[in-house]
C-alpha cells in the first residue's frame, strides 16, 4: 500500500494511495490500485460505418468476447443524428466522445466504477496527494441516493448542521438524480473561501428540502483522539484511516495503559474509512495477526488479510461504537473485532462499503475507476451494501446531536461498567437517561 493520503478507497499500485481527504468526500473505499493502461483511441467518426461491429478509426476490432448481437455500429449512428439535428450547434466532438465513455462505465450499474476526464482525473489526482478545498464531508450512494456518509468534526460540513445520511438532492441547484458519486465530488469541491449550497433531504426530521450552505477550505484531519474518562474508561475516536493512523493510535495507547483502564471505547462512528494497510494496524491491537479480512473476486476468495501488530488490547473489555457513517475500513475492522468476540459494536447499522476500486491511468491523461473486488469479514459475511448490525442497537437522534448528548457513549460506558443490560439485548434509546 502507499503511505499517501488514505481518502478514496482505492488499491494503488502507483504509489499514490478508499471513499478522501474529506475535503467533501470522494466515493468510499479502503483500498485501491492504480495501473496505467495505454489504450487506442479511435478517431472521431463522420459517417455511420459501412461495417458491422466495427469501429472507424484505429483498432477497429472490437474487444474479444464482444456478443455478436451488439452492433458497434449503432454508436457512430448515434453520434451522426446528435451531430446533424441537436438542436444546439456546434457540438464539441471531444465533450460527446468523453460523454460515451462515462455511459460505458456507468452501464456497469456500479456507482464506484467511474470515468474521469482529464482534468477531472487530474482533480481526483491532486485529492489523494493532499489536502484541497472542500467541506469535510464523506458521501456515498445508497439506494440510488447521494447521502452524506460521514461528517468530520470540527470542519465545515459539521458545523453547518449536515448529518450522516442526510440525501444530497442538489447541488449548487443542480439536481443529483442520475449523477455519480465522484461527480457530486467534483461539484461540491472548490477553492477555500467559496461557498457550495446542498439541498439537503433529512428522513429522520421528517421536514421538507432545505438548504444549507458551506464555505470551503483547506481540511486538515487528525485522525486519532484519545482520552481517559471517569471511573477508568480508556476512549479513543478513529475520525479517518489515514496514514498516520497505526502511529497515532499506538502512541495513544501507550498513553492510556498507564492508567490500567478497566474497559476501552473504540469509537468509530462517522469514520469513512481509508487506507487498508492501517485498518490491518488497527484491528492489530486485538486480534494480532489473525486474518482481518478477506478479499472475492468474481465468487472466490483472492486473499486473506492478517493483522499486523501484536495484540495489546485483547484482555481488556471492548466496546466498539458504530453509525451509518461508518464505512469501508472502519466496517473492516469492527466486523473482524465482532467475529473474533473480541468487542461488541453499540450504535447502528453500517454504511456497507465493502468493494475495491482500481484506478487505471489512460493514454490521453483521462482515468477509469474500477470496482475489482469486494471484502468480507474472517467469518466471510458481506459488508458491501448490507453493513454490520450493531450488538446493541442505540440510536442518536437529530435532537440528541442538537443538544450534544450521546446516549451511544452513556449506553457504552454503562456496560463496561456493568450498570447496564447485559451486552446480548438489543435497546433502543433516544435520549439520555
Amino acid at each position: 500500500m502507499s503511505d499517501s493520503p488514505w481518502w478514496k478507497g482505492v488499491r494503488v499500485s502507483r504509489s499514490i494511495a478508499p471513499l478522501v481527504c474529506l475535503l467533501i468526500g470522494l466515493s468510499l473505499g479502503v483500498s485501491w490500485e492504480r495501473r496505467h493502461t495505454p489504450v487506442v483511441v479511435g478517431a472521431p467518426a463522420v459517417s455511420t460505418p459501412r461495417h458491422q461491429g466495427s469501429v472507424l478509426g484505429q483498432g477497429q476490432i472490437p474487444p474479444a468476447g464482444v456478443a455478436s448481437d451488439v452492433e458497434f455500429k449503432l454508436f457512430w449512428e448515434v453520434w451522426s443524428s446528435l451531430k446533424s439535428r441537436y438542436y444546439q450547434q456546434p457540438l464539441k466532438d471531444k465533450d460527446l466522445f468523453y460523454g460515451a465513455l462515462s455511459g460505458l462505465a456507468s452501464g456497469t450499474g456500479d456507482p464506484y466504477t467511474t470515468f474521469f476526464e482529464p482534468q477531472a482525473a487530474e482533480d481526483f489526482d491532486q485529492s489523494i496527494q493532499g489536502s484541497f478545498g472542500g467541506i469535510g464531508a464523506e458521501i456515498g450512494m445508497k439506494k440510488e441516493v447521494i447521502q452524506i456518509v460521514a461528517p468530520l468534526a470540527d470542519t465545515p460540513a459539521e458545523k453547518a448542521g449536515l448529518l450522516a445520511g442526510d440525501i444530497i438532492a442538489k447541488i449548487n441547484g443542480e439536481e443529483t438524480v442520475g449523477m455519480s458519486v465522484d461527480q457530486a465530488v467534483h461539484k461540491i469541491r472548490g477553492e477555500r473561501g467559496t461557498s457550495v449550497v446542498l439541498s439537503i433531504y433529512r428522513s429522520a426530521a421528517k421536514k421538507p428540502l432545505f438548504d444549507v450552505s458551506v464555505i470551503r477550505d483547506v481540511i486538515r484531519i487528525t485522525s486519532v483522539k484519545s482520552k481517559m474518562l471517569d471511573q477508568g474508561i480508556a476512549y479513543v475516536e478513529i475520525t479517518s484511516f489515514n496514514a498516520d493512523t497505526g502511529d497515532r493510535l499506538e502512541i495513544a495507547i501507550d498513553k492510556l495503559l498507564r492508567d490500567h483502564p478497566k474497559g476501552f471505547i473504540l469509537d468509530l462512528r462517522n469514520d469513512p474509512g481509508g487506507l487498508l494497510d492501517q485498518a490491518q494496524r488497527v484491528a492489530a491491537f486485538w486480534v494480532g495477526d489473525q486474518v482481518v479480512v478477506k478479499e472475492r473476486r468474481q465468487g472466490k476468495i483472492f486473499e486473506e488479510l492478517r493483522g499486523v501488530g501484536t495484540a495489546r488490547l485483547k484482555d481488556i473489555p471492548t466496546i466498539v461504537l458504530v453509525n451509518q457513517g461508518s464505512a469501508s475500513a472502519s466496517e473492516i475492522v469492527a466486523g473482524a473485532l465482532q467475529d473474533y468476540r473480541v468487542a461488541k459494536l453499540v450504535g447502528t447499522k453500517t454504511f456497507g462499503k465493502g468493494s475495491v476500486q482500481e484506478l487505471h491511468d489512460l493514454s490521453d491523461g483521462s482515468a477509469i475507476k474500477i470496482t475489482i473486488a469486494e471484502w468480507l469479514t474472517p467469518k466471510e459475511r458481506t459488508i458491501h451494501k448490507t453493513g454490520l448490525e450493531p450488538d446493541i442497537t442505540v440510536e442518536q437522534t437529530p435532537e440528541d446531536y442538537a443538544a450534544k448528548r450521546d446516549p451511544v457513549l452513556d449506553r457504552a460506558r454503562g456496560i463496561l461498567l456493568g450498570t447496564a443490560t447485559s451486552t446480548s439485548d438489543t435497546h433502543t434509546s433516544s435520549t439520555t437517561p
